[in-house]
């Protein structure tokens, strides 16, 4: 996998940063082109010229640099196809997690959108603070590669966990890392999230408990493989790509066709309300009866609405949240949907239902051939998906 790839390691300040001589090695040894970029901290543990020499490449260092037209970090980004953080210290980790971007090596993390993995190195205080720990699970939440520091002897004297993981376990992690990845570039892509709301007055809706997680991993994930992507969602959203943000099923519905004309596959996560209100009233309705009669009108189904006009290059992927029979109600979906693809999950277990953080689900395909995903972070398991649904025929 890694030959003529382009690699880029970023060291931190640590004892351990001279093994990373070790990793450059081995990855120029595999044919991959090196790349390195080092933090203030890093160079007073291994020189920027030993660096240069087992690369055969310049050794970054600062953010601007003089008579340097183009953007150092948008340009390292660009080149590079996976990036490495070894050894990865509490401090970056952290800067990392909360956004900062005050170095060359966290701004490029901030504008990277392909693999990346950290191999941390710390103190066993350090490593098991419950900050850190909690900063370590947001790198993992959103699908970042993690190689886990061993129990052993420190720099520091005392015995514990924190030493940095065995060169080749790092580098067979970057192996594998790449080998994950599939590249998506020159599709198009529209992905729904979240729970619809149909308003009953200014104040109150219909909806349900969809957090919209599962779909923006989906979307994140697409766009790091390399897929023009538009996200309609219910969830307001910050992305480095379009999205369209609605309210109702019948908003959703009309954003979506209009994105369809101009996209190759529809990834339908959302979940979208059954009913709504035939009226709504313009102003709150009062508490003042015991019982209260709204009539509702039965929505129009997104997904088979968008399947009546499908062309042929187009891909509709729908999901089926079930709490029994979750097989056999996706696969009588698929039929009646005539959609290329079905996702289901099971919503009756709260460790994987609504509004959780991992999720495990069945794909099935026309052929009702089923590939189960096990429980994961949402950001592994849209890869995995993705993976299944399109590893195989880009």
């Amino acid at each position: 996998m890694l030959k003529d790839k382009n690699i880029l390691i970023g060291i931190t300040g640590g004892i351990s940063a001279y093994k990373i001589c070790d990793l450059i090695r081995k990855f120029v040894k595999a044919g991959a082109n090196v790349k390195i970029v080092l933090t203030e901290n890093a160079k007073k543990f291994v020189t920027p010229a030993t660096l240069e020499v087992l690369s055969k490449n310049m050794v970054y260092t600062d953010l601007f640099r003089e008579h340097e037209h183009s953007i150092r970090h948008i340009g390292l980004t660009d080149e590079a196809d996976i990036l490495v953080i070894a050894p990865a210290s509490a401090n970056t980790i952290s800067k990392i997690a909360s956004g900062i971007c005050d170095n060359l090596l966290t701004s490029l993390v901030c504008a990277f959108n392909k693999p990346i993995v950290f191999a941390p190195a710390m103190n066993t205080n350090m490593w098991n603070n419950p900050f850190v720990q909690k900063n370590i699970n947001k790198l993992l939440d959103v699908g970042y590669f993690m190689v886990c520091p061993e129990n052993g002897e420190l720099a520091c004297g005392t015995t514990g966990v924190g030493r940095m993981a065995d060169v080749e376990r790092i580098f067979d992690r970057t192996n594998e890392a790449l080998a994950e990845e599939i590249d998506l570039e020159g599709r198009k892509i529209v992905i729904t999230a979240g729970g619809t709301k149909e308003e009953i007055d200014p104040v109150r809706y219909i909806g349900n408990h969809s957090s919209g997680k599962m779909g923006m991993a989906l979307a994140d994930a697409a766009h790091a493989m390399g897929a023009d992507v538009t996200l309609i969602s219910t969830v307001a959203a910050q992305k480095p790509y379009i999205v369209e943000l609605v309210k109702s099923a019948k908003e959703m519905l009309e954003t979506t066709q209009s994105a369809m004309e101009y996209s190759d596959t529809l990834i339908m996560a959302a979940a979208v309300a059954d009913y709504s209100p035939i009226n709504r009233c313009d102003k709150k309705i009062k508490k003042s009866k015991d019982h209260l009669t709204i009539e509702l009108v039965k929505n129009p189904d997104i997904v088979s609405e968008i399947a009546k006009n499908k062309q042929p290059y187009q891909t509709i992927i729908g999901f089926a949240a079930e709490s029994d029979d979750v097989l056999e109600n996706a696969k009588q979906k698929m039929k009646e949907k005539k959609l290329d693809f079905i996702v289901a999950n099971d919503i009756s277990d709260t460790e994987i239902g609504f509004g959780s953080e991992q999720n495990e689900v069945y794909v099935i395909d026309k052929n009702m051939d089923i590939v189960k995903i096990d429980r994961d972070t949402k950001a592994n398991v849209a890869k995995k998906i993705l993976r299944t649904i399109f590893g195989e025929n880009k």
